[in-house]
C-alpha cells in the first residue's frame, strides 16, 4: 500500500510541475486546505488553477484505479469495491467547487473551461466504468456476496457499485462500447452548451422603463427594485429583468398589458429562435439518449432512469401523472374561470391570456382574502426569516448555527456557517447565497462542496450550499421576501438538512445521493411550516415598527394556502408530461420542438396558447439538470410528504418524537436501504395517496 502511495505522489508531481510550469504558486486546489474543518480556500482559487487542477486530479484517480485493476491479491470487498469508493476523491472535490461556483458565480472563462474539461471528466468516468479488468474484480465480489458477511452499509455499497456499472455499460462489448463513451461525452457538452445558453438569452433581455406613468401599478418595493437595477446597469429610469425576483412582481402588479405581454414573451421564449437557440441541442440531447439506453437493453431514456427510481418504470409514472390529471384538472378550469370572471367584473374585454394571468389572479386574491405580498413581505425580512429556520431546525433537531467570517466564500454575498447538533458534534458547514446576479443562473437549490464520508477512520463532514435568488436590498430598505420565496427557503433548507444530518462511512450512498423521486420528500415537507400559525408568528416582524404579525393576517394566509392550487398542481404536471413525453420516445420526432412540446401538454392547457412560445428550450431541469424522466418527481414526493407531515399534525408540528423518527429513518439514512423501505420504517406504512388532495382542499380528511 505504501508503494502505491508513492506511485501516485510521483504521478501527481510530474503533473503538477508540467501544469504549473509557468505559475510561481501552489495550485490552492490540490494542496490541503488550512481553513477551520478543511473548507475550500475560495479566496485563493483562481480560474487559471482549474484546469492544472483537474488534468492532475485526473492522473491521480487514474494511477489509484491502476493499483486496483494490478493489484495481485485476489478481489475482496476492501481492496476493490472500497478502493475504488475511494478513488478520485481529489477529482471529485475539485468537481464539486468548480461545477457549482459555474452555477452561481460563472464568467466567460469558467463556461470555456467547462466546456474543454467535460470531455476529460467524461473519458475519465468511462474509462472507469468500461474497465473491464476492474468490472471483472466487481463482479467476482460481487458474485461472492452471501458468503462475505459484509455489514449492511457495505452490502449496499456492493450492490450499488455492480448496478452502477452494470447501467453504465460495463457489459457491453467491441463497438457498442465505444459508441456508449462517444455517446456520454456528447452529453456532457450538449447539457453544458444547453445551461450556458438559457443563462444567456436570460441575461441578454431586459426592459427598461424611463416614463414613470409606464409604471402604474407597481408598488414602491417593486420600483426601488427596478430602479436600483438601472443604477447597476448605468442606464437611466427603472430596469425589469427575467430572474424571478423582478419578473414575477412586474408580471403581477404592473397595469402596462403591452409591456406584460412582452416580458411574457421574452421569458417563454428563451433559447428559442435566437443567438441562444436551443432547438437542436434538445433534439441531439433527446436522440443522444434514445441511442444510450437501447444500447443498455432499454426501450427509452424513461425506462432506463427509472428502472432506479421508486416509481420502477413509465407506466407507473404515466398512471400516477394521468390520476392527478384528471382528478385535479376540474378544480384547474374552475381556477381559471373564477379569474376570468373576476377580470371580466373590472372592465377586461376578451380572452384571458397568460401575461394577463399573473395580475388578475393577484387582484382577485387581494379581494377575496385581503392578502398580498405589499401586505407582507414587510413582516418577511430575510434575516429574521433565517433566524427563524434555524430556529426551527434547532427545534425539531437541536441544530446550531455560528456563522464564521474567517471561513472563505465566492462571493461577497455569501454567508458561512457552522453547524453543531444539541451535544456540541460539528455536523456540517453551511453556505448561503441569497441574490441574484448574472453570474448566477435563475431558480433556487442545494448542493454540496463535500459529502460526507469515514475513510480511514476520519469523519469528513458535509459541506453544503444553499442558493436562492432572492429581492435584493435597496438603498431605502432590507431584503424583504414574499411568501413564496418563505416557503421557497424552507424548501431548501429541507434539502441541506437532508445533507447536513447524513451519517455514513461512503459518499455515494450518503446524504442527498438518493432515488430522484425520493429526493423531494426532505424538502417539500418542510414547506408545511410557512403555512402554520405558531411558526409565523415566532418570528414575522415589521421590519420598521418591530410590530408582530396581526393574527389575521397568518389566519388570511392559511385562508389562501390553497388559492389557485388546481392551477398550479396542472401547471407542475404540464412540466412533467412533458419530460415524459421527450424520454418515452424510441426515436426523434420530424416535428419542431415547439410543435411536439404543443401536442404533448395540450391535454394541460388552461389558458390559450401562443403560437412562436416554446418552454422546453430553457427546460434547464430535464436537458441541463439532473431531473430527466424525473421532474414527475416534485408531485410524487408531495405525496409522500403531504402523508409524512399528517403525522406532525397528528403529534405537533414541533414533535421531537416525529423528528427525530424522521431524522432517524429519513434524513441521516441517505441510499443505505431502498427509498419505499426508509419510509415504511418512518410511517409504519406506505404512503396513503388521497393525502395529498386533501391537503390541495381537493379530497375529503
Amino acid at each position: 500500500m505504501k508503494k502505491t502511495g508513492i506511485v501516485i505522489a510521483a504521478i501527481l508531481s510530474l503533473v503538477l510541475n508540467a501544469c504549473n510550469s509557468k505559475m510561481t504558486e501552489v495550485n490552492p486546489l490540490l494542496e490541503a486546505s488550512n481553513n477551520p474543518f478543511g473548507a475550500p480556500a475560495f479566496d485563493k482559487i483562481k480560474n487559471e488553477h482549474y484546469k492544472p487542477a483537474f488534468e492532475a486530479a485526473i492522473a491521480q484517480g487514474k494511477a489509484q484505479i491502476d493499483s486496483i485493476v494490478n493489484n495481485t491479491e485476489a478481489p475482496t470487498f476492501a481492496n476493490t469495491v472500497e478502493a475504488l469508493e475511494y478513488s478520485g476523491r481529489t477529482l471529485t472535490n475539485i468537481s464539486s467547487i468548480f461545477f457549482n461556483l459555474n452555477e452561481a458565480a460563472t464568467d466567460s472563462v469558467m463556461q470555456s473551461i467547462a466546456l474543454e474539461v467535460s470531455p476529460m471528466l467524461t473519458d475519465y468516468s468511462n474509462d472507469i466504468m468500461l474497465n473491464e479488468k476492474l468490472f471483472a474484480r466487481i463482479k467476482s465480489v460481487y458474485d461472492s456476496k452471501d458468503s462475505l458477511k459484509l455489514n449492511p452499509e457495505q452490502a449496499r455499497l456492493l450492490e450499488e457499485t455492480y448496478k452502477g456499472f452494470v447501467r453504465n455499460g460495463s457489459n457491453l462489448a467491441g463497438e457498442d462500447k465505444a459508441k456508449f463513451k462517444e455517446i456520454n461525452k456528447e452529453l456532457s457538452q450538449l447539457g453544458l452548451q444547453f445551461g450556458q445558453n438559457v443563462l444567456a438569452a436570460t441575461n441578454k433581455f431586459f426592459l427598461t422603463i424611463t416614463d414613470s406613468s409606464q409604471l402604474k401599478g407597481l408598488p414602491d418595493y417593486v420600483k426601488e427594485m427596478g430602479a436600483a437595477e438601472a443604477k447597476e446597469k448605468s442606464v437611466k429610469g427603472w430596469v425589469f429583468t427575467l430572474q424571478a425576483p423582478s419578473y414575477g412582481p412586474f408580471m403581477q402588479y404592473s397595469e402596462n398589458r403591452e409591456l406584460k405581454e412582452k416580458m411574457w414573451k421574452a421569458s417563454n421564449t428563451k433559447a428559442f429562435k435566437d443567438e441562444f437557440d436551443n432547438r437542436e441541442i434538445v433534439k441531439k440531447i433527446a436522440g443522444l439518449r434514445i441511442e444510450r439506453a437501447n444500447l443498455l437493453g432499454f426501450a427509452t431514456h424513461a425506462d432506463y432512469v427509472l428502472d432506479e427510481n421508486m416509481a420502477k418504470n413509465p407506466k407507473t409514472v404515466n398512471a400516477f401523472l394521468k390520476d392527478l390529471l384528471d382528478r385535479t384538472l376540474p378544480y384547474a378550469k374552475q381556477d381559471v374561470a373564477e379569474v376570468e370572471k373576476y377580470a371580466q367584473s373590472t372592465g377586461f374585454e376578451g380572452k384571458l391570456m397568460p401575461w394577463d394571468f399573473s395580475y388578475y389572479s393577484e387582484k382577485y386574491k387581494n379581494e377575496k382574502f385581503a392578502v398580498n405580498d405589499e401586505l407582507l413581505k414587510p413582516y418577511f425580512k430575510l434575516e429574521n426569516v433565517q433566524t427563524a429556520i434555524f430556529a426551527l431546525a434547532d427545534s425539531l433537531y437541536g441544530l446550531k448555527f455560528k456563522e464564521n467570517k474567517d471561513i472563505p466564500v465566492y462571493h461577497p454575498d455569501v454567508k458561512a456557517y457552522e453547524v453543531y447538533d444539541a451535544s456540541g458534534r460539528f455536523m456540517s458547514l453551511l453556505y448561503m447565497d441569497f441574490f441574484p446576479r448574472a453570474s448566477k443562473r435563475g431558480g433556487a437549490w442545494m448542493t454540496s462542496f463535500r459529502d460526507m464520508s469515514i475513510e480511514k477512520g476520519v469523519e469528513k463532514r458535509p459541506f453544503v450550499s444553499l442558493v436562492c435568488n432572492f429581492t435584493k436590498p435597496t438603498e431605502t430598505s432590507p431584503s424583504l421576501l414574499t411568501h413564496y420565496e418563505l416557503t421557497t427557503l424552507l424548501h431548501e433548507f429541507g434539502h441541506a438538512l437532508h445533507g447536513m444530518l447524513a451519517e455514513g462511512t461512503y459518499p455515494s450512498i450518503t446524504g442527498t445521493n438518493v432515488a430522484r423521486d425520493f429526493v423531494e420528500l426532505p424538502s417539500q415537507i418542510m414547506e408545511n411550516w410557512a403555512f402554520k400559525k405558531e411558526f409565523l408568528s415566532s418570528f414575522a416582524k415589521h421590519y420598521q415598527t418591530g410590530e408582530a404579525i396581526p393574527d389575521e393576517l397568518i389566519n388570511k394566509i392559511i385562508a389562501a394556502k390553497n388559492y389557485l392550487s388546481g392551477y398550479t398542481n396542472i401547471r407542475q404536471l404540464s412540466f412533467g408530461i412533458n419530460d415524459m413525453a421527450w424520454h418515452s420516445l424510441t426515436k426523434v420526432p420530424s416535428t419542431s420542438v415547439e410543435a411536439f412540446e404543443k401536442d404533448a401538454i395540450k391535454a394541460t392547457q388552461l389558458l390559450p396558447a401562443v403560437d412562436s412560445t416554446c418552454f422546453t428550450t430553457s427546460f434547464s431541469h430535464i436537458f441541463a439538470g439532473g431531473y430527466s424522466a424525473g421532474y414527475y418527481s416534485y408531485k410524487w414526493a408531495e405525496v409522500l410528504e403531504a402523508d409524512a407531515f399528517s403525522l406532525f399534525e397528528e403529534k405537533g408540528i414541533f414533535s421531537k418524537e416525529v423528528a427525530a423518527s424522521f431524522r432517524d429513518n429519513i434524513l441521516s439514512k441517505g441510499n443505505l436501504m431502498d427509498a419505499d423501505v426508509l419510509y415504511r420504517n418512518f410511517r409504519g406504512r406506505d404512503p396513503k395517496p388521497e393525502a395529498l388532495l386533501v391537503k390541495l382542499g381537493m379530497g375529503k380528511k
